[in-house]
């Protein structure tokens, strides 16, 4: 177990370090000067060379990338000379570990620089800022998935071939083909706005919104359902099929069979036999669609106006704010690869027929 973690870890590692490679020269080869997008309107030749010169824009790409890598890493090498971004020491915190000549290295936290918009302001802090709600949007969002799907598929697989298995059927068709941001706008205008007099809801607000006098701020679950029914559709349809087709499979095995002849019933032959062992495909792309829910709020939050991290990447991607939208996208790949390193351990743990080699 230990030496599989570990072998999933080096390698994990490995793909963030082609990630962060990857997005580093997407991002720097699009057009326009960042130390521009920094001052705005207000910009002049000297000021744009201030600004190259403090960020390491003036730098090779090759030079730049270096210097990204050294920010990024947990141990990373700090020059004492902080005239410019040279292995720069001011932007970091952490523990000093030894001194190398004119520089230090210290284990640190990665560090995702600052927004180009957002008056200097850290990458790491808007994220963390925004992260958490969209984690609980995704996480509303799958678990009405599981619920609703599994009950779906149940009932489905329990009634083959008969008019609710067909309804059930067609409707997961429809859920997993209609994209979420089509789906949201909707949802919005239907139960946001027509039918609001019923329902209570709102067509857009995020989880916490000011109150009427602008001085603090109200806890609002509300605004959480639509936004977490709409972006559970699809793995809702899915985890529905999945379910179902695990269902008929381990309906047919021997040893069902064997439960039926000792007078069983079928509400215990699914509780206490099939479902089980139906399960450990559906655990497999649970993991998937929760972290695949992550980055794929962008659409459905920016359409109910969720203050989340796919909001924010939308805002970036309008203002080319470039390290919100690399840092963003970062943290989201991360999460996807620690998520997928759990759930293989969990896969493991629920079926003892895997061996790690």
């Amino acid at each position: 177990m230990l030496g599989y973690i570990i072998d999933k870890i080096f390698y994990s590692s490995l793909t963030i370090f082609g990630v962060v490679t990857v997005i580093f020269f997407l991002f720097n080869v699009l057009p326009g000067d960042p130390a521009q997008m920094m001052l705005g309107q207000n910009e002049n030749s000297e000021q744009i060379k201030l600004v190259k010169k403090k960020y390491g824009f003036d730098k090779s790409l090759p030079d730049q990338y270096l210097l990204y890598l050294n920010d990024l890493s947990p141990i990373s090498i700090h020059s004492k000379n902080n005239s410019d971004y040279s292995f720069f020491h001011k932007n970091y915190t952490g523990i000093l570990l030894f001194e190398l000549g004119n520089s230090t290295v210290n284990l640190k936290y990665p560090y995702l620089r600052t927004s180009f918009v957002n008056q200097g302001k850290k990458v790491s802090s808007i994220i963390s800022e925004t992260l958490p709600n969209t984690f609980i949007l995704a996480f509303s969002a799958i678990i009405i998935a599981i619920f609703i799907g599994l009950i779906f598929g149940i009932i489905s697989a329990l009634n083959k071939g008969n008019s609710i298995d067909i309804l059930i059927q067609f409707i997961s068709t429809i859920g997993m083909s209609v994209p979420s941001f089509f789906s949201a706008i909707v949802f919005a205008w239907i139960f946001g706005f027509l039918l609001k007099d019923y329902t209570g809801l709102d067509m857009t607000g995020s989880l916490f919104e000011l109150d009427d006098y602008g001085e603090s701020f109200k806890l609002k679950l509300k605004n959480l359902v639509l936004p977490s029914i709409v972006l559970g559709i699809r793995p809702l349809a899915v985890i529905s099929q999945l379910v179902r087709n695990e269902l008929l499979n381990v309906l047919n095995q021997d040893y069902i069979r064997t439960a039926k002849a000792k007078g069983l019933s079928k509400f215990l032959i699914i509780k206490d036999h099939a479902l089980k062992n139906a399960l450990n495909p559906v655990v497999t792309v649970i993991s998937g669609w929760f972290a695949s829910l992550l980055a794929g709020a962008v659409f459905v939050e920016f359409i109910f106006g969720w203050n989340g991290i796919g909001k924010e990447i939308v805002n970036a991607l309008n203002l080319l704010d470039l390290p919100v939208i690399m840092g963003s996208v970062l943290v989201i790949a991360f999460i996807f690869i620690l998520i997928n390193i759990i759930v293989d351990i969990i896969y493991m743990k629920l079926d003892p027929r895997i061996k790690i080699n």
